[in-house]
């Protein structure tokens, strides 16, 4: 199977957020596991969004579904170490995109990994996908 090769331009990037590696995210391997990152991923993502003023979900039923994940791990990263989360919005369609991350050591820069998350707006009501609202869209054109 061909390995996952991910890159995203510099200026794709429009927001950032910093989480520690917490002793709970180690893994037996003694380095940040896959799991806790990919639960720190859905964070910076939620603090992305908050910072924009918008919902994952709302009172209409109407919110952001993951369709897929796509993680290139870069270097391993330890206890206690403070990571900064780029995230940003690309690749749009009629119905969703892509979130977009960059994770590295925010003492040194070092890479930690790139990711991305597939993501459609959703109606959890009707359960069936729906475009995106132009409302969103037209923060990131």
């Amino acid at each position: 199977m061909a390995r996952i090769k991910l890159s995203f331009p510099d200026n794709v990037f429009c927001f950032e957020t910093l989480m520690q590696v917490r002793t709970t995210d180690i893994n037996g391997a003694n380095h940040l596991g896959n799991d806790a990152l990919v639960s720190m991923l859905s964070e910076a993502r939620a603090q992305f969004l908050i910072s924009l003023g918008i919902s994952e979900g709302n009172n209409s039923g109407q919110g952001i579904i993951v369709t897929d994940l796509a993680t290139m791990y870069q270097s391993e990263s330890f206890f206690p170490e403070m990571l900064r989360f780029e995230v940003g919005v690309m690749d749009f369609n009629k119905y969703g995109g892509d979130f977009v991350f960059r994770v590295t050591k925010a003492e040194t820069e070092q890479a930690v990994a790139l990711a991305k998350y597939g993501f459609v707006f959703f109606d959890y009501l009707q359960k069936k996908v729906t475009p995106v609202p132009e409302s969103f869209r037209s923060r990131f054109a």
